[in-house]
């Protein structure tokens, strides 16, 4: 589809035409000047009544460059773009206690990491339109992904985690300050931090509260998830017996993170659980919902504006008139 930015540069067309009409020569002075307007002048007609080529040529270079000047501009067929949503980032808990398998997967007893995996795995593939990034802690945090639209790299990215890859303890107050550090100063409707643990905070420099108090003042909201069973069946010495594999869950904690920053603490006990934390979060943090479309655009004034002037060198090679006329002083 053709589109004229300035199409009243078109009202310029009939301006030689016009001056054609109304001009008059004048020789003023000692001046050496090109006599374009002789090029109109009705004595350009051969025997057989058709204007000259070099003539011609004027008129088709007075024609392209007002198109030229009229900007016009190709559209292209639209094309889909994400919409931009919220940045938001995933803390993920690798210290040993996620190897606990108090957590089930296809009716399967499962690690807690696994089932982590398998229902994140779900909640990435669905934030279409949000930039995702993944950090993962232990007695460390690392950056495991920045910021990015690929939502297919960071799924394959948390998949590739392992227990313990950063260490075995929980620096959750370092895991926040990093995520922080990557979302301050996003230009973003909405900067998301979700950290996902089974533990207390056991190492770090950052305390977890002095991290959720400085997120809150930077505009982040951090959910805080709990994983982990309350009851689980353990073989013992004198049998099996039940056990709270999640004794060391620091609810309290993670609740006061959620809280300062305008989260949320969710308990999950249960891969289902999990899940429905996770829906959960889709609804509190939706993706964009409109669609948007571009149209890519292409100009052709410089083409035009470039075919003019090969035009005007065409017409004043070919005209046998255009003369240069020096007046001697008298």
């Amino acid at each position: 589809m053709l589109e004229l930015q300035w199409p009243w540069a078109l009202v310029l067309l009939p301006l030689p035409i016009l001056m054609q009409l109304f001009s008059k020569r004048q020789y003023t002075g000692q001046t050496t000047y090109w006599r374009f307007s002789e090029l109109y002048q009705k004595d350009r007609y051969n025997q057989t009544g058709i204007r000259s080529l070099s003539t011609w040529l004027l008129h088709l270079t007075w024609i392209t460059l007002t198109l030229a000047l009229s900007r016009p501009t190709w559209l292209g067929e639209p094309s889909y773009i994400p919409p931009t949503g919220r940045d938001l980032m995933v803390a993920l808990d690798l210290s040993g206690s996620m190897q606990i398998s108090d957590m089930t997967l296809n009716d399967q007893p499962a690690d807690r990491l696994s089932a982590a995996k398998e229902v994140l795995s779900q909640f990435i593939q669905a934030r279409q339109g949000d930039r995702l990034g993944l950090i993962v802690f232990g007695s460390k945090a690392y950056l495991q992904a920045p910021l990015s639209f690929d939502l297919m790299t960071i799924d394959q990215l948390v998949q590739e985690t392992q227990i313990g890859l950063a260490g075995e303890q929980t620096a959750i107050g370092d895991a926040i300050g990093l995520g922080i550090k990557r979302l301050q100063d996003k230009p973003a409707d909405q900067r998301v931090l979700i950290l996902m643990t089974d533990g207390a905070n056991t190492a770090g420099r950052v305390s977890p509260l002095q991290a959720a108090n400085f997120a809150a003042k930077q505009g982040v909201t951090i959910h805080t998830i709990g994983i982990g069973a309350e009851q689980m069946v353990v073989q013992g010495f004198f049998g099996p017996k039940v056990v709270n594999p999640s004794s060391d869950l620091d609810e309290p904690l993670l609740t006061n993170i959620a809280e300062l920053t305008g989260g949320q603490y969710f308990r999950a006990r249960s891969t289902q659980e999990l899940k429905a934390v996770y829906q959960i979060l889709e609804q509190l943090e939706p993706t964009p919902s409109e669609e948007v479309f571009q149209r890519p655009k292409t100009t052709l004034f410089h083409w035009l504006g470039m075919l003019s002037l090969i035009l005007l060198g065409l017409s004043i090679l070919s005209s046998g008139r255009l003369s240069l006329h020096d007046r001697r002083a008298s």
